[in-house]
């Protein structure tokens, strides 16, 4: 297992934090590790360029990116990577987080991002564990466990 963290976990608030925990308890259980920034598209785009320009100079080799609203944090991370980006819609009081799904999964031809359900920071970390599995058979294991547990019930 690796030493750095794999994952890049960035979220667009403090706000997203509750919700994003359920990705690193489960990026724990299958012991991925991981880093986590807050930087905003809107609020903090030169934080977000800087952090998503380095991190594959840091070991990074799958993100998770989780915004509401006019949710554009996973699609400018992903400008700014190479790197595979998992977009975690948040819910919002406006519409349910069908403003942030939407957003995220319209993305431009060139710069594709895959998304999971709203509110689905578990499923980003099993899918990001999974990408890493490709490359890394522990982790591919650790997905495999889980696989079988919840089978199991």
């Amino acid at each position: 297992m690796s030493d750095g963290p794999l994952v890049g976990i960035v979220m667009g608030s403090e706000s997203d934090m509750p919700v994003m925990e359920k990705c690193t308890a489960q990026l724990d259980e299958l012991g991925v590790p991981y880093e986590v920034v807050v930087a905003s598209a809107h609020r903090s785009p030169d934080k977000v360029h800087e952090w998503a320009a380095g991190a594959e100079g840091r070991g990074i080799e799958v993100i998770v990116a989780a915004a509401g609203k006019a949710a554009h944090l996973a699609g400018v991370v992903a400008a700014y990577t190479p790197l595979p980006v998992i977009a975690v819609p948040m819910k919002t009081s406006d519409l349910g987080g069908l403003d942030s799904l939407l957003s995220m999964v319209q993305m431009p031809k060139g710069v594709p991002v895959a998304c999971v359900a709203i509110d689905g920071a578990q499923n980003a970390a099993i899918l990001a564990a999974q990408v890493l599995g490709v490359a890394h058979t522990e982790y591919r294991a650790a997905v495999r466990t889980l696989k079988e547990r919840m089978a199991q019930g």
